[in-house]
């Protein structure tokens, strides 16, 4: 068995994040997020500076929601926001709730992730964004059966 170094910095970096993400399953459609092209491998661009690595995972089309992605390589944080296909989208808070859900599953528990919606692209962006922020809140939607058969269904492995 061999022991992990904690001291031993392994950081994040986008093409992880994309693996992890891009086979969430689409709530309404029978598709992974990339093969709607939500994220492609491509679109992920990283900038870095002395304390940050910024990640913009992005789609041009206007059909399938977006994502963004902003990592602290000192902390590994990463924040993904995405982009609901409509204004109105019901189904935004189970996609962010899915895309938390699944990086909490696949990273180190010390990570903390960060997921909302992209400024201006939801009717109801604050509260969805309040919701999905809110530890107590996910953790109680974690706790939900019928919510959780919903966000293990995005998180499915395509049959």
């Amino acid at each position: 068995m061999h022991s992990r170094d904690e001291s031993v910095e392994d950081p994040i970096d986008a093409l992880e994040i994309f693996e992890l993400i891009r086979d969430i399953n689409d709530p309404e459609h029978p598709y992974t997020l990339e093969q709607l092209n939500v994220v492609q491998e491509e679109l992920i661009r990283v900038q870095k500076d002395a304390k940050h690595t910024y990640v913009d995972v992005s789609d041009e089309s206007d059909c399938f929601p977006h994502f963004f992605l902003n990592f602290r390589s000192s902390s590994g944080c990463p924040w993904v926001r995405f982009t609901p296909t409509i204004p109105h989208c019901s189904m935004a808070t189970l996609i962010g709730l899915a895309i938390r859900v699944k990086l909490a599953r696949s990273l180190h528990p010390r990570i903390k992730v960060r997921v909302s919606i992209t400024e201006g692209s939801h009717n109801t962006e604050e509260a969805i964004n309040r919701q999905l922020a809110d530890k107590e809140r996910v953790a109680a939607a974690m706790e939900n059966t019928s919510l959780m058969y919903a966000v293990n269904q995005c998180l499915a492995e395509p049959t």
